[in-house]
């Protein structure tokens, strides 16, 4: 029977051992963060990024510090000075102070926590001294508030108040409700504002246009008119150079135009005018009319004459007595 060797196992163990806690003696830091060493549960020093070395088995890693910026959202419920609940979602963007890595690692159990506790303070003693409007349109004034507070409680444990913002702002279903009925009737109202103005000017442009429609016509009217006397007095003067005199001429143009209008409604087949007195007799009756008038107004015309011609003699003849 053949027998191997025994391999010393010990030894072996050892060497594994020994290959192990020598490994456990590196590690590595990633960028932008902080690793905290304790000895035997003291602080000893702060590394940094890249490969490090501790002592194995006396030292260890008790714990590492995220360096970027971090965000922490805070929802908080209070109620303004309207009497009206509402949600604000505050944004705070912090970071740890690099030189006081150690005041942020042991000085605060838990950093979130007591960034949540002073929003929610400075929030619900800002915002009950706010109309709900207002708090929409001041909410930077409420994150400079904020921001503020948290940097003079925060400085101390070695984080740096980097921004805050009021993100949302969420009053109750209710009340969004109310604030957009609102909202629509005062649109509503600026609408019919605009609606009435624009009526008006459509009023005040018609009447004007009428008005000068009027103007024009009555223009054209008196043009005409004035038209129609030159034609006339230029025909009584022909008519006065073929020996006619001026009444004869005006109630032979008067008949004349008394025939010349009959002429024309008989030409227009739907034409609805009546002219009275309408019979055949009419232009010979009209033309006998005009010249009595006519006569008796000259009778009466030289009768004024002689009366004031009169008058005249008689004054005369008494400054002459005088």
């Amino acid at each position: 029977m053949i027998t191997l060797p025994l391999i010393p196992i010990v030894p072996i163990v050892i060497g594994v051992i020994a290959l192990i806690i020598l490994l456990s003696a590196f590690f590595t830091v990633k960028q932008q963060t902080a690793a905290v060493i304790e000895r035997f549960g003291k602080f000893t020093s702060m590394r940094h990024s890249g490969l490090q070395l501790k002592i194995p088995v006396i030292d260890r890693v008790a714990g590492r510090i995220n360096l970027r910026i971090q965000q922490l959202d805070v929802v908080v419920e209070t109620k303004t000075k309207d009497d009206v609940f509402v949600r604000l979602k505050v944004s705070v963007q912090f970071q740890v102070i690099r030189d006081k890595v150690y005041d942020a690692f042991y000085r605060l159990q838990n950093p979130h926590d007591q960034i949540t506790s002073y929003v929610f303070d400075v929030v619900r003693a800002e915002v009950p001294k706010m109309k709900l409007d207002y708090v929409f349109e001041k909410k930077d004034d409420i994150a400079i508030a904020v921001k503020r507070e948290l940097n003079e409680a925060m400085l101390d444990y070695g984080y740096d108040i980097i921004k805050t913002l009021v993100t949302d702002i969420d009053p109750d279903i209710q009340v969004k409700a109310a604030m957009n009925r609102i909202n629509a009737s005062e649109r509503e109202k600026v609408a019919a504002e605009y609606e009435a103005e624009a009526e008006r000017i459509k009023i005040v442009a018609k009447a004007r246009a009428e008005a000068e429609s009027k103007r024009l016509q009555g223009q054209g009217i008196a043009d005409q008119r004035r038209e129609i006397a030159r034609g006339l007095e230029e025909s009584v003067d022909v008519l006065n150079n073929v020996g006619i005199n001026s009444q004869e001429a005006s109630a032979l143009i008067v008949v004349t135009q008394h025939y010349d209008t009959l002429q024309s409604i008989g030409e227009e087949t739907n034409s609805n005018l009546i002219l009275l007195p309408n019979s055949p007799q009419a232009g010979s009756d009209m033309l006998n009319n005009m010249i009595a008038s006519f006569t008796a107004s000259a009778q009466i015309g030289e009768q004024m004459k002689k009366q004031s011609s009169n008058k005249n003699k008689g004054s005369k003849e008494t400054d002459s007595l005088e």
